[in-house]
């Protein structure tokens, strides 16, 4: 089995799939390899607010891909549910934020940012355990629902002819004068021209794996836990962020809770221990979900860095191999523009983000 696309994408979560997209818009061939299913991994896992958790306090290069994503999403999710008739439902239902002593900082980064915010009424939390301190309200801060987005993103690019490559095992590559040739995988040779690593929680790990190189991505994997209930539409309008915790209603009504941040490696098992924190946090903060079961409970593994602080970069030893990997938290939020990044990068276009700050 030969394979000879223009970009071959290693990894096929959120930051993957839409890097092919950017790429097969750009009229190239796309060839996109997992080790398992698409969209599996912690890009499923997660709980799509388009926001990060407080962005305030995080460095301004997460910013930069914020904003440039957020403003995309809205047409995103109508192009693949025009495309596929599935629907990723992007809901912009705002998130509601219960603790801000940092409040100065907060209004700052929404003003410069162009970020909707009202100080919040009592009408918002009054159903709500919890003692608020400078409350802010965001109205116009939507969400995603991750599996169906990842769903329909997949539709979207079989018809636009990428090469799904699932369940494949990568276990060489060959190279020749600093470029990659081929990669040896348990489905045969697949030839390649420019590789992306966007493997997520894997890549400094599969990178380690296939070459002798001193430049590596410091990605660790974060395991993450969420539970779902199984509540009615319309019992609970918005998104709540408390301290480090927060509800998500979807729009069947159901209500996620997440999430816990641990350093396990690459286990993906799920505790009794971080379930129990999570039914505590959320039945307490929303009383009303005392009576309500919950139906599931899973974990993923984000793709840590030191400050959260993606890797969208050319190799500096590999001529034609780039990474777009180590997103953290934020991997859904920022990703229309980490992939719009990566594709100015290697088609020569003139990015409309610096991209010095994501330089491996």
């Amino acid at each position: 089995m030969a394979f000879n696309p223009d970009i071959t994408i290693i990894g096929g979560g959120i930051i993957g799939l839409l890097s092919a997209k950017e790429f097969v818009e750009a009229g190239c061939q796309v060839s996109l390899i997992d080790k398992s299913l698409t969209g599996k991994e912690s890009s499923w896992a997660g709980g799509g607010i388009l926001l990060p958790l407080y962005p305030w306090r995080q460095v301004s290069a997460i910013s930069s891909l914020v904003v440039e994503s957020i403003k995309r999403y809205a047409g995103l999710a109508e192009q693949l549910f025009n495309s596929t008739a599935i629907d990723p439902e992007w809901l912009d239902c705002g998130i509601f934020i219960c603790k801000n002593p940092d409040i100065n900082l907060a209004t700052e980064w929404c003003i410069k940012h162009q970020v909707l915010f009202h100080k919040a009424e009592h009408s918002l939390y009054k159903n709500l355990n919890t003692q608020v301190n400078n409350p802010l309200w965001l109205p116009e801060i939507a969400q995603i629902r991750n599996p169906r987005l990842l769903k329909s993103l997949k539709a979207f690019l079989l018809k636009k002819n990428v090469q799904f490559i699932e369940n494949c095992t990568i276990s060489d590559c060959l190279l020749n004068h600093n470029r990659i040739e081929s990669l040896a995988t348990d489905q045969g040779k697949i030839n390649v021209n420019q590789l992306i690593i966007c493997a997520g929680a894997w890549s400094k790990h599969l990178i380690k794996q296939l070459l002798s190189v001193q430049h590596l991505p410091d990605i660790a994997p974060v395991k993450g836990q969420m539970l779902l209930f199984d509540a009615q539409p319309d019992t609970l309008a918005q998104m709540i962020l408390d301290d480090a915790h927060y509800l998500i209603p979807r729009r069947d009504g159901k209500i996620l809770v997440g999430s816990s941040v641990e350093h396990c490696q690459f286990d993906k098992s799920t505790s009794l221990e971080a379930k129990n924190k999570l039914h505590a946090f959320a039945t307490k903060l929303f009383p009303a979900l005392n009576n309500t079961p919950v139906i599931n409970h899973w974990a993923g593994l984000r793709p840590g860095t030191s400050q959260g602080v993606p890797y969208i970069s050319k190799h500096p030893e590999i001529k034609n191999l780039s990474i777009n990997a180590g997103h953290f938290r934020n991997g859904l939020v920022t990703a229309p523009a980490s992939a719009q990044l990566m594709a100015d990068l290697i088609l020569g276009r003139q990015p409309s983000i610096n991209p010095k700050p994501y330089t491996l």
